[in-house]
């Protein structure tokens, strides 16, 4: 007699059992453990039980356990992973971080500031401003040495007028060896407020660049 027979033969008596098991959508360990009991008791002993199939139903059922058990878990662990993103959004607000960004806004009074991870073996680092034209407004030449070299564009060109405002490329480019590299331009603004969005995770709503994600960010100040 297997599992089913079982459960058919207790269904068909209309026990208590029986109305207890129409109320469950799954079977528990304990339920699982009773109806296995029974079944060996009520199997016909010139026939008993295959004890490998008693193994197996055994392992399925453990196996359907530790799913279970297993999503229980993991959900456990998302729901830790977001009260940690609240955390660290929470700690972001009000604070300056450098965003990998090459194009920023002038405000007609403002300046734009960011910073460039010099390579030591750089000899020279210029960055070049355009507008959304493509015409080149502004040459900066940074200092050397190596380092994370932070910059303040005040807003005017090169020929000395106040630059009008709208959005700036910038492009920075430094030799080394002889040879030009493009090196990341990283822009500063302040963090206004956090997202947290069950796709994108958590994105930084900036002052100054917009919604950012978090791994754009490469420093907090």
């Amino acid at each position: 007699m297997s599992i089913s027979d079982v459960i058919n033969s207790t269904q068909a008596a209309g026990g208590s059992r029986s109305g207890e098991l129409k109320k469950k959508d799954q079977l528990g360990q304990a339920e699982f453990l009773e109806l296995m009991i029974a079944q060996l008791k009520n199997q016909d002993p010139f026939k008993a039980m295959d004890p490998s199939q008693f193994l197996g139903q055994l392992a399925q059922f453990g196996t359907v356990t530790g799913i279970q058990e297993m999503q229980k878990a993991f959900a456990t662990l998302s729901e830790s992973m977001r009260a940690s993103q609240v955390l660290d959004g929470a700690t972001m607000v009000g604070r300056e971080v450098l965003v990998a960004n090459d194009e920023a806004y002038l405000a007609a009074e403002g300046s734009i500031a960011g910073a460039i991870d010099v390579p030591v073996e750089a000899t020279s680092v210029q960055i070049q401003i355009t507008d959304a034209s493509g015409q080149l407004v502004r040459t900066m030449t940074l200092p050397t040495g190596g380092g994370l070299t932070e910059f303040e564009w005040d807003g005017t060109t090169d020929t000395g007028v106040r630059a009008a405002a709208g959005e700036y490329s910038f492009e920075t480019v430094a030799n080394v060896g002889g040879a030009n590299y493009s090196l990341e331009t990283l822009m500063s603004s302040r963090v206004a407020s956090v997202t947290i969005d069950a796709g994108r995770g958590l994105t930084l709503n900036t002052s100054t660049l917009g919604a950012r994600s978090l791994s754009d960010v490469r420093r907090v100040m």
